[in-house]
Formats: structure tokens, C-alpha cells, sequence
């Protein structure tokens, strides 16, 4: 059905590294998307979120972009980009890019100019400062590890880069480039798009360039022009166009900010993505380690944000999975059988899908795929995993210590290709895959998820049908339940005096339910057991009256 209100949609994920490839280059490309369309159409999704497609030296797969304005080869033309938009919209399926306007490549011809001399014209794009006494400006951290400034010695100075070496941070603050920035979103929203997706939208405005006493992420986090640079940007492109969707991605923010990026009043964003629920397995706040998750924890962030961002007027982001995170069948669900992947895979989505915001479903999530399970470093790719892996081995870590949690945390997880089916490369690719297929492909798979009326796709699909149907998914109350119970994960939906109850066990093990419960009603969706006061491991349904 056609959705009226964005509120009401389900976005797709797309990487288009490892989505499907039609060239056999062993890379995916725009129309290897454009050949997955009715499958997608047929999950019944609204947006496909395409992660960056610019040209780039993809040194950080694409978010690296060296010109906003051309689609890099790797990925097809110009051309097949304009029929995806076609092809897709005559689906009516809308697409969301993925644009970074934090930093650019330092191929780009803004920072190549930059590095050139003091004086040049595009210097102030970018963040350049002097060294302190031999060291660099500041002690601030890299997202990517280590120190967060890189030494120029043409110039004798450092430029900022949040992330990569290779990514140089623009510089905000410079009025002639905001305006360049403005033109080059207004080009692809005349072009067709129907959405952004802006990547680490909150670091935009730094604070004072000054030592931390940690890392430095609170001096350049929500920084003190943020709002306004988002009002500003939203003002001088798609603020003014009904129903245009957009969603930031924001690194380390907070409720009461995210409340201001997305309420309406304010003109800034639609929605927004935070990850703190997607740290309560990192020990002592480190990603780099191993400890298993807090399902309290993640209970209380969810019912945090849920409640908080509703309070507040603002419009959240929800998803387990995307290309930066560990696939969550494997994280917070359970993986060592078929059985209990399928079981733990719907009750995730149940979960998940039932409660307010913007839902996200990442490539092959609607199949349960799982981490990869890498055993020897050669087999990773991702940048910030490599990174780790040295900065783990100089701590003193065993090899075994280091893959294990690897094969835990790595991005490289969610980043391996779709598994289309049980051929050869699970049907991604007739050439070398860039990264390894995870080699359960022969098990899950597309093909076989279709012909099984059981498999966790369709509790998906269903999920997808509800929410455009369903006004209390989208509109109602969130109520949580049960906040302190360590196996269940409970709440109630409430609108206009119907209730929309939400049961799942997140454990291993039979759950009791209080016996005060009332589980009268309509079964909306369920994945697997009998409704009753005991749960079998990993059940979950959703009862209205």
C-alpha cells in the first residue's frame, strides 16, 4: 500500500559493495540493485538507503568522496544511477543517499588545493592548524585510533581528520563552503532523490581546539553551531519539499539534543540514529572486547530514547543491524543452531519492528544472516578492524584473543556479500568476492528463504505489511513492562483505546510471564509456540485489544 505519512515507512539498507554484482568484478554495483528490485518490492519496504556511490578512493568503502557529483565507476555510471531512480520509483520504492558533508577524501579537489599553500583559496575548507611545540594541536583521538591531527610538512601544519588519514574534516564554519555544500544537495534533489541519510552529522561544528582530559569527542560532539548549521542546511535545500525524509547519524550525542534535531518546529532533520543501545556489550565503554551483552541495559536505552524522543516531539531511528555493526542474530539473538537462529531472528525483528520510529532493516538481515566467523587477520578489510588489530597486538593481546574479538565486533560482519542462494559466492558474484562470502551461505540464503513460508523473511514482510496498516505501530504510546526481568522483553502500544501487547523471551531458556497478564486478543504476529503464560526460548508475539 501506498504510505501517506514517511512516519509510517520501513527504509532498506543497501551496501552496494557486497549487494549483488553484475560484472563478475567481484564488487556490487548499481545494477546489481536495480535486478533485486521485485525482491525488494516484494518485501514490501518503501526507501532503499544506499550507502555513499560518489566517487571515492574507497579507502573507507566510499565514505571517502573525492566528488560529490559523479558516481564512482566501481559502481556503474551517471546513467545507471538515473534508471535505478527510475526503476525504483516505478516500484514505489523511494531512495535515500548516503551523504558525507563532515569530511571529504583528501583526493577531493577541495583538499588538494588546500594542502597546496597558507594563502590558497580553499585553506579555510578544511581544519588546519599549527603544531604545539613539535606535537600535535591537540590531543584529541581518531575514531579510527590515534592522535586525530595529520602532519603536513609542505605547509608545516595539521589538518583535523576525525576518522581515516584520508579524511579531512571541512571546516563549517567557512560560509563559501556551506553555500557549495547547499548546491551540490540541491543537484541531487533535483535529480530524483528522495531522501539523505547524512553520515556523522552532529561532529559538523567543533568547539574550541583545545587538549581533553579524555579524547577530545566532547569538544567536537554537538558542537556549538550544530543546530544552527542543520537549520541552515535544511532552510537552503530540502527543508521546503512535503514529506522528503531525512535521518542524521549522530556519534555520541545525547536525548536532549536528538529532541532538537528532529522536532518539527525546528527545521533541522526528520529522524535520527543513535548507537547507544548498541554498546552494552563493550566493556568499560571499549568496543575492542569481549563481554557478553546487558539485556537490562539494553532494555532501559530503548525505553529511554522511545520514551524521551516522543516526550520531546522528535522522530527516532530504530534498527538493530546497519555496516558499521555486528549482524544481530549473532549478537543478541543465537546463531549455534538453525533452529534458534530462525526463532531468535523473528523475535529480534518482533521486537524491534513493534516500537516507535523509523525502522531500518540492513542487507540480509531479513534473512538472519550471521557474523562471519573469521579466523586469521587476511581475511578482514575494514579499516577500523585493521587499525585494531595493530593496536591490540602493541597492548600485549594474543593472536587468539585479538580474532575472537574480531570476529565479535569487526565491522567487516555485516559487511560480506548477500547470500542470494547456494551457487558458487552464494550467487553474488562469477568472479573473486572483495571480502570472504560467510561460508553458511549454502544454508542461508535468499532462494531458500523464499520457498520457506517459516523462514524469518516473511515474519519481516509481515512486520513491513502491519506497520503501513497498523496506526498504533507508528502513532501510539510506548508503554514498557517488565523493565528489571532478565529474560523478557516486554511493552504495550496504546492509541485510541486499543492496546498492542509485545512479548519476547531474549533467552535461551523457558520464560515465565506474571500470571496477571492478559493475553486475550488478536494475534497480530508470532513466531513460533503456543500464546501462554510460559515462553518457549526466543518467542515472541504481538496481541491486540
Amino acid at each position: 500500500m501506498a504510505v501517506t505519512d514517511w512516519r509510517k515507512s520501513v527504509v532498506y539498507q543497501i551496501y552496494p559493495k557486497s549487494f549483488n554484482d553484475t560484472t563478475g568484478s567481484g564488487q556490487g554495483d548499481i545494477n546489481g540493485i536495480i535486478e533485486k528490485l521485485d525482491y525488494l518490492k516484494t518485501l514490501g519496504v518503501d526507501y532503499l538507503w544506499l550507502t555513499p556511490v560518489y566517487r571515492s578512493p574507497m579507502n573507507d568503502n566510499g565514505y571517502d568522496i573525492s566528488d560529490y557529483y559523479e558516481i564512482n565507476p566501481d559502481f556503474g555510471t551517471k546513467a545507471d544511477f538515473r534508471r535505478l531512480l527510475d526503476e525504483a520509483h516505478r516500484r514505489g520504492i523511494k531512495i535515500m543517499s548516503d551523504i558525507v558533508i563532515n569530511h571529504t577524501s583528501t583526493h577531493h579537489n577541495w583538499f588538494v588545493e588546500s594542502r597546496k599553500s597558507k594563502d590558497n583559496p580553499y585553506r579555510d575548507y578544511y581544519i588546519w592548524k599549527d603544531g604545539d611545540n613539535g606535537a600535535p594541536p591537540t590531543n584529541w583521538e581518531s575514531k579510527f585510533g590515534g592522535n586525530a591531527w595529520q602532519y603536513d610538512e609542505a605547509t608545516d601544519q595539521y589538518y583535523l581528520r576525525l576518522f581515516d588519514v584520508t579524511q579531512a574534516d571541512l571546516n563549517w564554519e567557512n560560509d563559501k563552503l556551506r553555500k557549495e555544500i547547499y548546491d551540490m544537495i540541491n543537484y541531487w534533489i533535483d535529480f530524483g532523490m528522495d531522501g539523505f541519510r547524512f553520515d556523522v552529522i552532529n561532529l559538523i561544528s567543533k568547539g574550541e581546539y583545545k587538549n581533553s582530559d579524555k579524547i577530545g569527542k566532547e569538544l567536537y560532539t554537538d558542537g556549538p553551531r550544530v543546530h544552527e548549521f542543520l537549520h541552515e542546511l535544511n532552510r537552503n535545500t530540502f527543508g521546503n519539499i512535503p514529506g522528503f525524509m531525512t535521518v542524521g547519524e549522530m556519534s555520541s550525542t545525547t536525548l536532549e539534543h536528538c529532541i532538537k534535531y528532529t522536532h518539527p518546529d525546528r527545521q533541522e532533520l526528520s529522524s535520527v540514529f543513535n548507537f547507544h543501545h548498541l554498546k552494552v556489550d563493550y566493556k568499560e565503554g571499549e568496543k575492542w572486547t569481549m563481554m557478553p551483552y546487558n539485556f537490562v541495559e539494553l532494555k532501559e536505552i530503548l525505553f529511554k530514547w522511545q520514551k524521551g524522543i516522543a516526550a520531546g516531539g522528535g522522530w527516532n531511528a530504530i534498527f538493530w543491524c546497519n555496516h558499521d555493526q555486528p549482524r544481530v542474530v549473532s549478537r543478541f539473538g543465537n546463531d549455534t543452531t538453525e533452529e534458534l537462529r530462525v526463532q531468535s531472528g523473528k523475535m529480534l525483528a518482533i521486537t524491534l519492528h513493534l516500537l516507535q520510529g523509523t525502522p531500518y532493516i540492513y542487507q540480509g538481515e531479513e534473512i538472519g544472516m550471521t557474523n562471519l566467523y573469521f579466523n586469521q587477520i587476511e581475511d578482514y578489510r575494514d579499516v577500523e578492524s585493521l587499525n585494531a588489530y595493530e593496536i591490540m597486538k602493541d597492548k600485549g593481546y594474543s593472536e587468539s584473543e585479538i580474532i575472537a574479538i574480531l570476529q565479535d565486533k569487526s565491522r567487516d560482519n555485516s559487511r560480506s556479500p548477500v547470500q542470494w542462494n547456494g551457487k558458487k559466492n552464494a550467487g553474488f558474484t562469477d568472479g573473486t568476492p572483495w571480502i570472504n562470502v560467510a561460508s553458511n551461505y549454502e544454508i542461508i540464503n535468499v532462494e531458500k528463504a523464499l520457498k520457506d513460508i517459516n523462514s524469518i523473511f516473511y515474519t519481516y514482510q509481515k512486520l513491513i505489511k502491519l506497520r503501513h496498516e497498523q496506526n498504533i505501530i507508528t502513532y501510539g504510546e510506548v508503554k514498557p513492562l517488565l523493565e528489571e526481568d532478565k529474560q523478557i522483553f516486554a511493552y504495550e502500544r496504546i492509541l485510541d483505546g486499543k492496546t498492542l501487547l509485545v512479548i519476547a523471551n531474549f533467552s535461551d531458556t523457558q520464560a515465565e510471564l506474571p500470571a496477571t497478564f492478559d493475553l486475550d486478543g488478536e494475534v497480530m504476529i508470532q513466531n513460533d509456540g503456543e500464546i501462554c503464560h510460559h515462553l518457549k526460548p526466543y518467542q515472541a508475539f504481538a496481541i491486540l485489544r
